[in-house]
């Protein structure tokens, strides 16, 4: 990197005794400001400490010098030196006299933007983040000049205190060719973004601190008329700008949208949920952390979306070693919230990633059972596949190395319910032991398992899952049979010949002792009488609960019913196949 920063030029608006200390101080060219306020001792500031300078306060006699050599002060109370960068801000007491001075030390810095000159070259709009002295507005003039001079682009700086391209009619060399407009007073700044875009003809537009709604809506009306902007913000990250209501237009506004009962069902979430109201105004964002450790959000469209879903978005980590190379890093937050790091030079993985059942579209049956094993707890099992995931994460060269299924999709698979009893789900899964994970996110599901009405009547799910290259397998209702069906479906294990006593099971999980009773006579009468003998039988009456239960255990074994008779005497008879 290149430095220029004229530092002797801000030196001489200071007292001479002062000038004389910071001209042989050891820390020289690393100095950020020096700070005079009345009464008390000078200050100069350096990235890492502060010191006094003098034992002897300030006067006013001091700071009325220190004015007199610098240029006149606007509307927000800072000046400049002309053909500089520095930046002198004042404090004024309450009858508009000024009794403190901030003098800021401004550097022109050529090589800062290394770590997202690909990002800059796209012509994306690009938001930059930070707090306070962490170099956002040195990134933005360094940007400037590289899209002017490099990339032969048509910028131009809306330059509201001169911080960007310096004090004076003449705009520092630093910006290159870009093109420089001054603001007569702040609160006009957002007239000049629309001046400079209905005039100039520009390709670029430069903007440091956008901080007002009006300023918010300028930015949004040049990004609609296919101007690349890049500018900076009031803001440390993006989560700021969601919970600031003036600002949040620049990530695309938040509203508040009423879900029905059905949506909210199944998203597993409150009725009333908060959601981006349009695109962004700024495509990418970079947060600003450190001067050599910058956080990229490639997209923050889907950085706001998971944001306001309760998700960590995974943004890229980008920092610059000794040797001034660019080393890109992804910062993953699991479900239990430790983070996990992963180095690569351009590319990632996923959080989940199907590799063999979307490129198939059949998987293999599974090898037969020969003993069943006791199945762990949930809380167990959730840590195991948490343990895993973790393994996973950590080490890209062992990634392929990763046990698969039949053909090679990652087990166990994860399915998508829309429609169905997510109970009775988890209780075939459990009862059957079936390599299955019911997920409430479609984006990490292998398949939809939904109801054949519901699907029918929702075009944005076939678009989603069309989308996203996820199947939808579909049922015709909500019962146990038609579930355990679709389930051995999608894991193609065929149906068993004879009904084992797991399946079985299904039906008297948590069944009370007349339901039971109820269940082990239709279960005779299908075994004992209609199968082997061809004949139909009459059951017992029942409730219509008890019946309905009956009816799923004939389906169960593929042969019809039908309930007939009045209450309280109706109840349910079977038919040969």
């Amino acid at each position: 990197m290149t430095i220029t920063d004229d530092l002797q030029k801000l030196l001489y608006i200071l007292p001479q005794d002062l000038r004389q200390i910071l001209e042989k101080h050891p820390q020289r060219d690393s100095l950020v400001e020096v700070v005079l306020d009345l009464g008390r001792r000078p200050e100069a500031r350096f990235p890492d400490q502060a010191e006094y300078m003098s034992e002897i306060p300030v006067t006013q006699n001091v700071i009325d010098d220190c004015i007199q050599r610098v240029g006149n002060f606007g509307g927000d109370n800072r000046a400049g030196i002309e053909q500089t960068l520095h930046r002198i801000s004042a404090i004024r007491n309450r009858n508009g006299k000024i009794i403190g001075l901030t003098c800021r030390v401004g550097r022109a810095v050529f090589g800062t933007i290394g770590m997202i000159r690909d990002l800059v070259e796209t012509g994306k709009s690009i938001l930059m983040l930070g707090r306070p002295g962490v170099g956002k507005t040195t990134a933005l003039r360094e940007i400037a000049r590289v899209l002017a001079d490099e990339l032969n682009k048509r910028v131009v700086i809306i330059d509201t205190s001169n911080e960007i391209a310096g004090d004076g009619d003449v705009p520092h060399p630093a910006i290159g060719k870009a093109r420089r407009m001054q603001v007569a007073h702040p609160e006009l700044q957002h007239q000049v973004m629309i001046e400079a875009v209905e005039n100039h003809m520009p390709e670029v537009i430069v903007i440091d601190e956008i901080g007002t709604a009006l300023e918010a809506l300028a930015a949004r009306t040049i990004a609609e008329r296919g101007v690349q902007l890049v500018g900076t913000a009031h803001g440390n990250q993006i989560e700021n700008l969601i919970k600031n209501p003036t600002l949040s237009d620049l990530v695309g506004g938040i509203q508040a949208v009423t879900l029905g009962d059905d949506e909210a069902r199944r998203r597993g979430s409150q009725k009333t949920v908060l959601e981006r109201k349009a695109p962004p105004t700024f495509e990418i964002a970079v947060e600003m952390l450190e001067r050599q450790r910058w956080v990229v959000h490639e997209s923050v469209a889907d950085t706001v979306d998971s944001l306001l879903r309760g998700h960590q978005p995974s943004p890229q980590v980008r920092t610059v070693d000794e040797s001034g190379k660019v080393k890109i890093t992804r910062q993953l937050t699991p479900l239990n919230g430790r983070s996990q790091t992963l180095a690569k030079e351009e590319s990632f993985l996923p959080a989940r990633q199907s590799n063999g059942w979307r490129s198939s579209g059949q998987m293999q049956p599974l090898p037969p059972v020969t003993t069943e094993p006791p199945k762990p707890s949930r809380q167990n099992e959730f840590d195991r596949l948490l343990d895993e995931s973790f393994n996973y994460f950590g080490d890209f060269d062992e990634a392929d190395s990763k046990l698969a299924g039949p053909n090679g999709e990652d087990l166990p698979l994860h399915i998508y319910p829309y429609g169905v009893s997510r109970g009775q789900l988890e209780q075939v899964v459990e009862v059957l032991n079936l390599p299955v994970v019911l997920t409430k996110d479609i984006d990490s599901a292998d398949a939809i398992l939904a109801l054949r009405s519901h699907v029918k009547n929702h075009a944005k799910l076939r678009q989603m899952a069309k989308a996203r290259q996820v199947p939808i397998h579909m049922i015709k209702s909500s019962t146990i049979p038609q579930i355990t069906r679709g389930l051995r479906r999608l894991l193609n294990i065929d149906d068993p010949e004879v009904t084992d006593d797991r399946e079985l099971q299904l039906f008297l999980h948590s069944a009370s002792d007349d339901e039971i009773d109820a269940l082990e006579e239709a279960r005779l009468a299908v075994e004992n009488i209609v199968i082997p003998k061809g004949q139909p039988v009459e059951l017992l009456p029942r409730s219509p609960q008890v019946r309905k239960m009956q009816h799923e255990l004939v389906e169960h074994y593929r042969l019809k019913s039908h309930s007939f008779g009045e209450e309280p005497n109706r109840r349910l008879r079977i038919y040969p196949a």
